[in-house]
């Protein structure tokens, strides 16, 4: 599902993000991402989605090789890529429902779909109730829901989750966590960069550390093995 070889990222401001990163995710893996703040975690997911490229290597993703990709392609790619944050990222103005259906919209998906399965997945978070608020009338926790529902609507392969449990309470986080894992049950590919070392060591997956833009440590059922 995605495979990174030899790949480097140094940015103009002297910063080398990534340094000879090899590694493979299979299909309907869940992967905790670790390492100290400025590891080269934030690059490793950007590179997943084609925010950034490499400096040299290359990277597949679907089968698509990331590096070589023409510009038209990108936004095909990206439908089969679904991004949550930690800071939520949705459009204040419009209701959730907007949110969300947005994204279907944007691919230009027929209108009676984007109704049914905007519903369906606003459902499956725990949202049915609150399609026309906004997200400011949310909790953190329903924000994140709302993310995670808009990341999913076009069924993607892959999702990648950058801290997003960081704003929230345990209680909320081993919440979207959950949701996460059914995510993951239904088939879906997880990538979750994360700094929460209880949610790591309690709900044992595979862990990528990374330090100094070089993975030290890839272990299945691993922990997260930092002092927070």
């Amino acid at each position: 599902m995605i495979e990174m070889q030899d790949v480097w990222k140094s940015y103009t401001n002297g910063v080398h993000a990534l340094r000879g990163v090899d590694v493979k995710i299979d299909q309907n893996e869940f992967v905790y991402l670790v390492g100290p703040s400025g590891a080269g975690k934030s690059t490793f997911m950007k590179m997943i989605y084609r925010e950034v490229k490499p400096t040299k290597g290359e990277i597949f993703v679907n089968g698509f090789n990331l590096g070589k990709l023409k510009n038209k392609k990108i936004p095909y790619v990206r439908r089969n890529i679904g991004v949550v944050f930690q800071d939520f990222r949705l459009l204040p103005k419009i209701s959730i429902y907007e949110n969300v259906s947005f994204a279907m919209e944007a691919i230009e998906a027929p209108k009676k779909l984007v109704r049914k399965r905007t519903m369906e997945v606003l459902t499956m978070v725990g949202l049915k109730d609150k399609v026309k608020s906004l997200p400011n009338q949310l909790s953190g926790g329903e924000q994140q829901r709302a993310s995670i529902a808009r990341a999913i609507v076009n069924n993607p392969s892959v999702i990648i989750a950058d801290e997003p449990t960081g704003n929230l309470d345990p209680d909320t986080s081993l919440d979207i966590l959950k949701l996460l894992e059914e995510i993951n049950f239904r088939g879906t590919t997880i990538v979750m960069a994360t700094h929460n070392k209880d949610i790591v060591n309690n709900y044992r997956k595979r862990v990528i550390a990374i330090e100094k833009g070089q993975i030290v440590r890839d272990e299945y059922r691993g922990e997260y093995g930092y002092e927070n």
